[in-house]
């Protein structure tokens, strides 16, 4: 079984599993008692505190280690918006944040405070300009993520940040997916990080705030972690995480090379072993073991069924892969393909013949999905006076697509498709498939059920 999802959770790094074993019998005492076993504990907590400040670039007394990589997210943005709340409530996320971004800004929002989202392009990263131009005067803070969990895109930090400085607003960064490849540059003011994401155990998060910028911890206060994370803590996990982050770091420049090549060859030739793909996120600026893309006339949870049936293990952004049937909220910001994604992540150390494998089975596997979904029944297409009317309500993605692509052909150049869905995905992948295809998408209006989406036949 090859595992291509380390963007959601990196394998288990031989150097974390040493420590963990090893600082299970030396790290189980309180650490803020002074005996013998208190003190012992002690030392392993703020010698892996000096490891990983080493590796994100901060102080010790900068970086606190928290239960998770969304704790450390909510606890940073609470506590800065608390610090900082008379200066204002406003603050500032981009359309690609992680979950955890989202629901904290969600959460501030309904409080009474005021949230601005930064759009992004096709590519998925932000225009810092555009960035600059959110700060008001009342903005308390600004988050940005190093780069993108889903499509790989790295953000333009450095220059976010320096515009945040300039304006006197503290920048908090998501660094869970680029920690283990780098340090975050830029002048930014807080940051976090997952370790289970770059080969550490689950239940650590980093949270470090730059000396200088207002704090105030949230919920009941704690001795423990500079009473910014509060509960005893896990230190034999803590003792993994940094010793597998400094692994990691010291294997990344050579295994940043090889991953980026089975990479690019997997965005070069899957648009060449399968018709009608588009793979998404910046060929340049990105990560170097995320590739992202979507196949047009395929289900994507099917999809990823038969490539696990196959032997290998994906993540997709589909609507179709979610009970909320709505697209992921990064493709849908990106205004790409959502139908059919698959989302390759590499671990450190994949094997080349995987990647092979894997190209060798993704196309007979969409081919053979896409001739099982075949054509449109033919009383669910009809004529509007001189517009041709398919009625693909109550299903879902990728249908509502199958059914435009099939009769596209049936109206005259310039004649008028009206595809009625009530599918949210439809609203995202009718206007990439007019893109992809060479359609004009004329938009979208209102019908009694769902929506009607207009396109016209340009070829």
């Amino acid at each position: 079984m090859a595992y291509f999802d380390a963007a959601s959770s990196a394998p288990l790094h031989p150097v974390a599993r040493q420590a963990l074993l090893a600082s299970l019998d030396e790290g189980w005492a309180d650490p803020a008692r002074l005996y013998r076993e208190g003190r012992r504990a002690r030392m392993l907590l703020d010698a892996a505190r000096e490891t990983a400040a080493e590796a994100v670039g901060c102080r010790a007394d900068e970086l606190v280690f928290t239960s998770s990589g969304t704790r450390a997210v909510h606890s940073g943005i609470a506590g800065v918006l608390a610090g900082r709340r008379r200066i204002g409530s406003h603050l500032i996320v981009s359309a690609v944040e992680h979950s955890s971004v989202l629901h904290a800004a969600d959460t501030h929002e309904a409080g009474g405070g005021s949230v601005s989202q930064v759009a992004v392009g096709r590519s998925g990263a932000v225009d810092a300009g555009a960035y600059a131009q959110a700060l008001r005067p009342d903005t308390a803070l600004a988050c940005l993520q190093s780069a993108n969990h889903e499509v790989g895109t790295e953000q333009p930090v450095a220059e976010v940040a320096a515009a945040c400085r300039e304006a006197g607003v503290p920048l908090l960064v998501d660094a869970a997916q680029s920690l283990g490849w780098g340090r975050v540059e830029g002048d930014w003011s807080v940051l976090t990080g997952s370790a289970h994401k770059w080969g550490g155990p689950s239940g650590v998060g980093l949270l470090v705030v730059r000396k200088g910028v207002r704090f105030a911890a949230q919920g009941p206060l704690d001795e423990r972690e500079s009473g910014r994370a509060a509960g005893f803590e896990n230190i034999p996990a803590i003792v993994a995480a940094a010793a597998s982050l400094r692994a990691v770091r010291a294997e990344a420049a050579q295994e940043a090379v090889r991953l980026r090549e089975l990479t690019e060859r997997i965005r070069a030739r899957v648009p060449r072993l399968v018709p009608d793909v588009e793979v998404v996120g910046d060929p340049e600026r990105r990560l170097p073991g995320i590739v992202t893309f979507s196949c047009l006339y395929v289900d994507g949870e099917t999809l990823l069924h038969e490539l696990d049936r196959a032997g290998f293990s994906v993540s997709s952004g589909s609507s179709c892969t979610s009970s909320t049937l709505t697209p992921s909220h990064v493709l849908k910001a990106m205004g790409v393909l959502s139908e059919g994604n698959v989302r390759v992540s590499l671990p450190f150390g994949t094997p080349e013949e995987d990647v092979e494998r894997f190209l060798r089975v993704l196309a007979p596997a969409v081919a053979g999905m896409r001739e099982k979904l075949g054509a449109p029944t033919a009383e669910k297409v009809v004529r509007d006076e001189d517009v041709l009317v398919v009625d693909s309500l109550g299903k879902r993605c990728p249908i509502p697509v199958i059914e435009l692509a099939k009769v596209i052909g049936d109206v005259p150049v310039g004649g008028l498709v009206r595809v009625l869905s009530d599918d949210e995905a439809a609203r995202l992948d009718i206007p990439a498939w007019c893109e992809m295809r060479g359609q004009e998408y004329v938009g979208e209006e209102s019908a009694e059920h769902g929506a009607a989406y207009l396109v016209r036949r340009v070829s």
